[in-house]
């Protein structure tokens, strides 16, 4: 339903876009990520045909975004950054302007307008002028504007941005309920909506695509995924990172330090794989009293940075081996 080909776009010697290309199907909710000033919004706004490529095209269910624009527009639903609206209209008044410029039937305009106004909670703001309204209220009025006339595509840019935890949840609800029969493109700096949300996942930098997997494969990248940590009593666990260490599909075990009179100790498992049993086993073997163990899924912020930043996080260094950790577990 959105073809993205060889997308660039160039403001002078800057490249904001450079040669972007993917696509997203019908069913898909795809997450763009990117630290402020990759080229998310940039994106967006020709996809939507605000802005015109310097090269490549955009074309959206079947029709160049450039070439066919009002026929590409309808078709698309758009909450941009920021959400414009005109301050002197009240909510109601403004979304009846959008319904008729829409061309949505006079005989079906009153019951697509309540429905809407139900969806996204408007009722109690209706009659005010959308300047005396919250940030909030004016982001759920710039929602109801992007899927008044039930676009096929949806093109959110930070849907969420200004709303507190309860509208924030409604309106990953509401998006969830709309995903089945459209394709829904929205950027967010919010990692864990990625995965409350989206079936796949963008990131961006510098202009240039850098990943583009399922926040699972995403989640996977971590140095943390699947790994274990473990909280013992230090009496009788003597040598016990050592021990763990040389554990089949253990990479490196790493001291996290005392707390709370416990030995807390996080192992690292080669290629992601799963190694709590191994430990759990180990564990019950070696007599070790067990405080708290948990499998880590992964460390979303550490793989963004890594990604966009190329920082290596901590996890990136050299393991060490059985034998290393025995050497300090002596001399300490």
């Amino acid at each position: 339903m959105i073809e993205i080909r060889n997308l660039s776009k160039h403001f002078g010697p800057t490249r904001a876009v450079d040669d972007v290309s993917f696509s997203v199907a019908k069913g898909e909710v795809l997450g763009f990520l990117g630290p402020n000033g990759a080229g998310k919004s940039t994106t967006m706004r020709m996809i939507t045909g605000f802005l015109t490529p310097t090269a490549g095209t955009a074309v959206v269910c079947g029709h160049d975004v450039q070439r066919h624009p009002l026929a590409a527009r309808r078709r698309i639903g758009y909450l941009p950054e920021g959400a414009p609206l005109y301050p002197d209209m009240t909510a109601l008044g403004l979304l009846r302007f959008a319904a008729e410029a829409h061309g949505i039937p006079k005989k079906r305009r009153a019951a697509r307008l309540e429905e809407v106004v139900e969806t996204v909670s408007l009722g109690e703001v209706l009659e005010q002028r959308i300047e005396t309204l919250s940030k909030g209220f004016k982001r759920r009025v710039g929602l109801a504007l992007a899927f008044l006339h039930d676009p096929e595509v949806l093109v959110l840019d930070e849907p969420t941005d200004g709303l507190d935890p309860n509208q924030k949840h409604d309106v990953r609800r509401l998006i969830r309920s709309m995903s089945a029969g459209k394709a829904i493109v929205l950027s967010t700096h919010i990692l864990e909506e990625v995965e409350a949300l989206c079936t796949r996942a963008i990131i961006i930098s510098e202009g240039r695509l850098c990943f583009d997997d399922s926040p699972e494969a995403l989640r996977a990248r971590s140095r943390h995924h699947n790994a274990v940590e473990l909280h013992l009593e230090p009496t009788g666990a003597e040598g016990a990172r050592g021990a763990l260490a040389r554990l089949d599909g253990v990479r490196e075990v790493e001291d996290l330090g005392a707390a709370d009179g416990l030995l807390r100790l996080c192992i690292f498992p080669e290629d992601g794989r799963t190694v709590l049993k191994a430990v759990a086993d180990h564990a019950h073997a070696a007599g070790w009293e067990v405080e708290h163990m948990h499998v880590e899924r992964g460390r979303l912020d550490d793989v963004f940075r890594e990604i966009t930043l190329g920082e290596l996080v901590p996890a990136q260094r050299a393991p060490q081996s059985a034998e290393a950790i025995e050497k300090q577990e002596v001399q300490a």
